[in-house]
């Protein structure tokens, strides 16, 4: 009797370990994934961990084809691409999916996040899934955030030591209108350009500087046309990563549970790879030339309060029911310290 409970506990073991595929709805499937950044980025990183896992889980039977370094196009096209059904996955940062759902302006509020800690609460609880739930009508679904990170400033024309350094400089920023005021805020020039177009604006001195994440000005080579670096961490961007409602309609339960679950696992090598290549990235980019500066915390709070008039009236324009569930959030993680 007890080798036969033994020889059933076994056989249920191996059943349990089957992939998904040998019990589930699964169908053979070729997804298209995109992204503006390029392989080796954390962002890829993430997005080959997604690819991994759903191949694992499925059995073999659904496909992602990475499309990294915007070979797909920029970021307004691929939305529209996936809006449409011809592109299936991207991921974004979330702020530009504000000329979507307005509300998602809130995610280039400049010192919105203190650290890592706090936006990875923020958008893996109630607020990033309310966002994400309000690109639904918009023909996109939310899977989950990956991370840029901190934002920083580069130049090509002077060290930044101080707020007033950055008056008069052509500085690149995505495309949407709260990039455009705050980099007016400190007296700049901002000029919205799609991401693949940034390299050779800043070699052909079209415009003077650009700001990014490390891991993304270090992945891009902008150190061979940037002299100066400023390590302003003026916002923190978190990355949608999308799918189309159109793709997403056709799969079944359990393909839609290997996505979340491929999503989660994803995002975890995303960050991980995100903070590992940042603590590292500062170095690598003084050997490769650039100088690097640092305001001192008088000069913060000149920055900050620079930026209290943008927040201001983003906050009216993404609605103040979206930035009180923020700050609420914000609050209660600050409270329980």
């Amino acid at each position: 009797m007890k080798r036969l409970l033994l020889k059933s506990l076994v056989a249920s073991l191996a059943l349990a370990a089957l992939p998904l595929s040998h019990a589930a709805d699964i169908k053979e499937r070729s997804l298209k994934f995109a992204t503006q950044n390029p392989k080796g980025h954390p962002i890829v990183i993430g997005m080959e961990k997604f690819a991994e896992v759903v191949a694992a889980k499925s059995g073999g039977k659904i496909k992602i084809n990475l499309f990294p370094g915007g070979v797909l196009g920029g970021d307004a096209p691929t939305v529209s691409a996936m809006q449409g059904g011809t592109i299936d996955m991207a991921s974004m940062n979330s702020g530009i999916l504000a000329s979507q759902v307005k509300e998602f302006a809130i995610y280039d509020f400049p010192f919105l996040f203190a650290n890592e800690k706090e936006a990875d609460a923020v958008v893996d609880g109630q607020f990033g899934k309310m966002m994400h739930g309000r690109l639904t009508e918009k023909g996109l679904i939310g899977l989950g955030y990956f991370e840029l990170g901190f934002r920083d400033m580069t130049n090509s024309r002077r060290p930044l030591n101080k707020v007033e350094d950055i008056a008069g400089l052509k500085i690149r920023v995505i495309p949407n209108p709260i990039n455009l005021d705050w980099v007016k805020a400190l007296g700049a020039n901002p000029t919205p350009l799609a991401f693949p177009e940034v390299y050779a604006a800043l070699e052909q001195k079209a415009i003077d500087g650009q700001e990014n994440p490390l891991t993304v000005i270090a992945a891009n080579k902008f150190y061979e046309v940037q002299k100066h670096l400023a390590l302003t961490h003026h916002v923190y961007n978190p990355q949608s990563v999308i799918i189309s409602k159109k793709t997403w309609d056709t799969f079944s339960a359990d393909e839609k549970k290997i996505f979340a679950e491929a999503a989660l696992e994803a995002t975890k090598a995303n960050r991980a790879a995100s903070r590992k290549q940042a603590a590292e990235v500062v170095d690598q980019l003084k050997k490769a030339g650039m100088q690097v500066t640092q305001f001192d915390a008088s000069e913060m709070k000149k920055l900050r309060d620079k930026m209290k008039p943008v927040i201001d009236k983003y906050s009216e324009i993404v609605g103040p029911g979206t930035t009180k569930a923020l700050m609420l959030e914000l609050n209660a993680l600050r409270g329980a310290r």
